[in-house]
């Protein structure tokens, strides 16, 4: 049971939005407990990186993600670690070069349209491409493992391994945590836990319209001499025969993470409507490797699997639900802009109003093809074998 000198303030689950959720709110000077069942980082922010890039199809999020690396380089320089790699984000096809029209009206944000000769500078493991492509100058692999572990050491006194089991509001105007061996009462509670914000939200009377998926990522070790540069990929163009696929360097250069832009759908239990369905997103990520990118080792020497939970309204969408102290977190491809997220959800818990734009209604991340992916609800059905783009993890 806490004592009155206890937080005031918790954060439930230790992915990326938690632990920079909670790095932010004692950046104002107060104290949090973080909660997490597992080791921190390591469900769906596992890996060793993301891809930071300024392209979406909501220039909101443009525009959240352009605040967010202001804040990485400022995190950057305060935790003393390398967070977003300066090798930039090479982006292959038509809508690369639509999304240039909103980043250009972005301050801070350095995108161009490149030609072949300037791929292969930024990019020499690709294959000869002759098509449309973008390059994202302070875009860049996110260092997860570092940022996850940097935020673990600064907030080691904060963290209680142990599983939520529920939370409620009381009658006293707080909100009450059950974790495995615990019980305490908290003003406010932030909910940042992946696939189980669902579960958590129906226990005060919230139905949270997230749709889960699986997904894998394979892990390939760069030929011959390791480049100096090495951007990250988002290839939209179809032109070696998968239409949406990404891929981001490891520390190093040493090796490159590829994913095809897709999660296999999965029921409210976690079941996969499509058991084969990871064995063959591996086998595709593989034909990819061999055909696009001669300068990896086709096999792949890692696999990375995780889930994912998106939003019907894009599969960028983001959106953050309120009940009586409670804050819920839900959203795809969120690494990138956690920080921003994170100081936002922090001042939310410090007494300021909760953004209108984080609000469900606002639809954050709204993308021209909303609608297609469907949304699996709370039932055990599901729109179909294979989810959407999930662009880069």
């Amino acid at each position: 049971m806490a004592s009155p000198n206890d937080p005031r303030i918790a954060v439930v689950g230790a992915g990326i939005v938690g632990l920079a959720t909670a790095y932010a709110i004692t950046e104002a000077g107060e104290p949090v407990t973080v909660y997490e069942s597992g080791v921190p980082g390591n469900g769906q922010s596992g890996g060793e990186s993301r891809i930071f890039r300024h392209g979406h199809d909501d220039p909101r999020l443009a525009e959240l993600a352009s605040e967010g690396r202001a804040i990485w380089a400022e995190w950057e320089g305060r935790l003393g670690v390398e967070l977003v790699s300066r090798d930039g984000v090479v982006a292959l096809g038509e809508a690369a070069l639509t999304q240039l029209r909103v980043l250009s009206e972005i301050e801070g944000v350095s995108v161009e349209a490149i030609d072949p000769s300037q791929i292969r500078e930024r990019l020499s493991v690709l294959a000869a491409y002759a098509g449309p492509a973008a390059f994202d100058a302070s875009g860049g692999a996110i260092r997860t493992r570092a940022a996850v572990d940097a935020f673990a050491r600064t907030l080691d006194g904060s963290l209680r391994f142990d599983e939520v089991i529920s939370l409620a509001p009381t009658a006293r105007g707080t909100v009450e945590i059950r974790a495995g061996g615990d019980r305490s009462e908290y003003s406010r509670v932030v909910v940042c836990a992946g696939r189980g914000t669902a579960r958590l939200a129906r226990g005060v009377g919230l139905t949270l319209p997230v749709r889960l998926g699986a997904h894998v990522r394979l892990t390939f070790a760069v030929r011959g001499d390791v480049p100096d540069r090495l951007a990250c990929l988002l290839d939209g163009s179809g032109a070696f025969g998968e239409k949406y696929m990404y891929a981001a360097p490891t520390p190093g250069n040493v090796s490159y993470g590829v994913g095809v832009a897709e999660a296999v759908d999965a029921r409210a239990d976690g079941t996969l409507t499509d058991p084969e369905g990871l064995a063959s997103m591996t086998a595709r990520t593989k034909d990819y490797v061999r055909r696009a990118l001669p300068g990896l080792d086709p096999e792949p020497v890692d696999f990375r699997h995780c889930w994912s939970t998106w939003l019907p309204w894009g599969d960028d969408g983001i959106g953050v639900w309120e009940r009586e102290g409670a804050l819920f977190v839900a959203g795809n491809n969120l690494f990138k802009h956690a920080p921003a997220l994170g100081r936002a959800l922090a001042r939310a818990t410090l007494g300021e109003e909760l953004p209108d734009w984080l609000r469900p209604e606002a639809e954050l991340g709204r993308s021209a093809a909303a609608g297609l992916a469907g949304c699996g609800g709370d039932d055990d059905s599901a729109a179909g074998e294979v989810a959407s783009p999930s662009v880069d993890r």
